[in-house]
């Protein structure tokens, strides 16, 4: 293994930690949907929105997610190239466990995902403008009584749970921290993080998908 590989797997390990990092933020702001009143929902989004500090981070964002992307795409070539000639190779990774086999998989339908995210929040809210009167928990209240738009954020971020299933261990590994002693914790904590995650962001849209027929 190559300098340069060793150098990809680092970085994309580093880019993804960040991505990580953001992802628990995110799920937070959103938990403010599930709050009796709309307004702390729309007062945290208005400072996401006006805070120069997060309107500088969102574009070190999007570059971290960019070089996620290329890293991952190279280092799967790499490895294709790899199993293709070293029978060894191939067959101890048929051993791997479902997630680390999945990745590239995974990763389209997560980038296929955000393209559609993208457009329905941050393009509607930055670019077009929100209808008069509308706020942007109104937004996501409509978004969800959508079952098909419901149904395919749910299976997203179940895609996005099995991927950093695998991506936050795989993290750590690659930038050293790979040990018998503490590789057990660690992938304790990818997988309970993957679960929190996942089942976070779904129950969300459950929840408001849930709350249109006002059961009570």
């Amino acid at each position: 293994m190559g300098l340069s590989s060793i150098f990809r797997k680092f970085i994309m390990a580093l880019t993804g930690l960040f991505l990580i990092s953001f992802l628990l933020i995110h799920l937070i702001i959103n938990l403010f949907t599930l709050a009796p009143s709309k307004d702390l929902f729309n007062e945290a989004a208005h400072f996401m929105a006006t805070n120069p500090v997060i309107y500088v981070m969102q574009y070190v964002l999007a570059l971290g997610f960019i070089i996620h992307i290329v890293m991952g795409i190279k280092l799967t070539i790499q490895n294709k190239i790899a199993r293709s000639k070293n029978y060894a190779y191939n067959q101890m990774s048929k051993n791997t466990d479902f997630s680390s086999r999945s990745m590239i998989i995974s990763g389209v339908l997560i980038i296929l995902f955000l393209i559609l995210h993208l457009r329905d929040y941050f393009y509607q809210m930055k670019f077009v403008g929100l209808p008069e009167g509308t706020t942007d928990y109104d937004l996501v209240v409509t978004l969800f009584s959508n079952p098909i738009y419901t149904g395919v954020y749910v299976f997203a971020f179940i895609v996005l749970g099995i991927h950093l299933n695998h991506g936050f261990k795989s993290a750590f590994q690659s930038m050293g921290a790979n040990h018998n002693k503490y590789n057990p914790l660690i992938k304790a904590i990818s997988t309970g993080y993957s679960i929190v995650i996942s089942l976070g962001f779904s129950t969300i849209a459950i929840f408001h998908f849930i709350n249109q027929y006002n059961f009570s």
